[in-house]
């Protein structure tokens, strides 16, 4: 058998490159000619953007993974073994799984096989005699949780497509190891947007109003948590997004690791606008006062509503993750230092100059911010779908975050 393979990778639609795989799980990404000459080509990535605006079209071959950028279209951990299995797809194996399950990607990608070339036989698991392999969900929400693409029911409620393609709403099903995490994630964005913060539409639903959950997962509690998918308009069509892994060409097991909110504040800087800017601030400020110690770089993403500009992308996994796992730290170093207890004026300034942001705009926004939270905070905690130890845990940590102390 022929061991060379590619896949066609579109952008909104349009092939601008392929991935070849050839042989000996070696792969190798390539722009079409067409992509290159186009002087008004739509954007793939940052990461493709040279110091001169340019686009970068060297790319070295990479073994079993494929390059970050792409890698980071794929489940992580639970995920990518669930959807690998129902695929019998073996999922440390990128090329085979994005072959899989590109179809329906973050953003405006699609990646399909060339000339409709069926998956090879040597990538599949063996399945047992008498089993029946599952129907492949083929689509790819990159993350650790169970989240499922989904399309709202006219009576209300949302159902999960058998192919897991096609689907407007992201639905995250409830932990198997921490209590209330949907109610969690609602309430925090609830509060996110009643600060003016830009959210999409969410739902916090029974678990009996979600429709055609996949047989074998299990259910660990009575609610689930919906979010709008921001990369589609309400035609349906794809807008292209991309996260702060693939920005920075790193893979998604190095998201804790590898920049700093210095750096994405930076690229925010420079790509976007004073509303960018102000957005992050009021994001990040947000996350240190509730205690969000998970907000690493695929938490933050930016999105191209023209094709050619990035702007900060809505918000999406807020979670007081302190309400779970006790921590004095944020997942990324803001500036100078990741602490919750070291989060001041100060640090921020740090992060202005180093970041070369308006300073005004940055403090400004972050005295603005905490002042609304307090307020906002104080009315709201007890209406919110939060158990009272998760307010109790929040009360708690308000008082050793410094920048806190400004507006309460």
């Amino acid at each position: 058998m022929n061991s060379v393979s590619t896949l066609n990778v579109l952008l909104y639609g349009q092939p601008i490159g392929t991935i070849t795989h050839v042989g000996h799980d070696k792969s190798l990404f390539a722009f079409t000619d067409d992509y290159i000459h186009d002087e008004a080509r739509p954007v793939l990535s940052l990461a493709f953007k040279d110091a001169w605006g340019g686009l970068i079209t060297d790319f070295k071959p990479t073994q079993t993974r494929l390059t970050p950028f792409f890698s980071n279209l794929l489940p992580e951990e639970t995920m990518r073994y669930y959807l690998a299995e129902r695929a019998n797809v073996n999922p440390v194996r990128e090329f085979y799984l994005l072959w899989v399950l590109g179809q329906d990607l973050p953003g405006a990608i699609t990646v399909v096989p060339a000339d409709g070339e069926s998956l090879p036989p040597n990538v599949h698991h063996k399945v047992e005699e008498g089993e029946i392999p599952q129907q492949p969900m083929r689509f790819s929400l990159a993350g650790i949780q169970l989240k499922f693409s989904a399309i709202q029911q006219a009576a209300g409620g949302l159902t999960i497509p058998v192919s897991g393609t096609g689907g407007s709403w992201i639905v995250k099903l409830p932990s198997s190891r921490f209590e209330a995490v949907p109610e969690n994630e609602f309430a925090m964005m609830e509060l996110a947007r009643m600060l003016g913060m830009d959210v999409p539409e969410t739902q916090l639903l029974s678990i009996d109003q979600i429709g055609n959950i996949p047989d074998g997962v299990g259910r660990f509690g009575n609610s689930a948590f919906a979010i709008k998918r921001f990369d589609r308009n309400a035609a349906g069509q794809a807008i292209h997004m991309e996260d702060f892994a693939q920005i920075f060409n790193v893979y998604p097991e190095q998201k804790y690791k590898k920049a700093s909110m210095r750096n994405i504040a930076q690229v925010i800087g420079l790509e976007g606008n004073e509303e960018d800017v102000a957005e992050l601030i009021r994001r990040l400020v947000f996350n240190m006062l509730i205690g969000n110690a998970d907000m690493h770089l695929k938490n933050w993403s930016v999105i191209y509503n023209d094709r050619k500009r990035a702007s900060i992308a809505p918000a999406y996994d807020f979670v007081s993750t302190i309400a779970y796992i006790a921590d004095d730290s944020a997942s990324l170093k803001i500036s100078r230092s990741k602490k919750f207890t070291d989060f001041t004026l100060d640090e921020l300034s740090h992060l202005a100059a180093k970041a070369m942001l308006p300073e005004k705009l940055v403090l400004d926004t972050a005295r603005e911010t905490v002042s609304a939270f307090h307020d906002i905070w104080h009315r709201e905690k007890k209406n919110l779908s939060l158990t009272n130890n998760m307010v109790e845990v929040i009360d708690k940590h308000l008082p050793s975050v410094p920048l806190a102390s400004m507006g309460s």
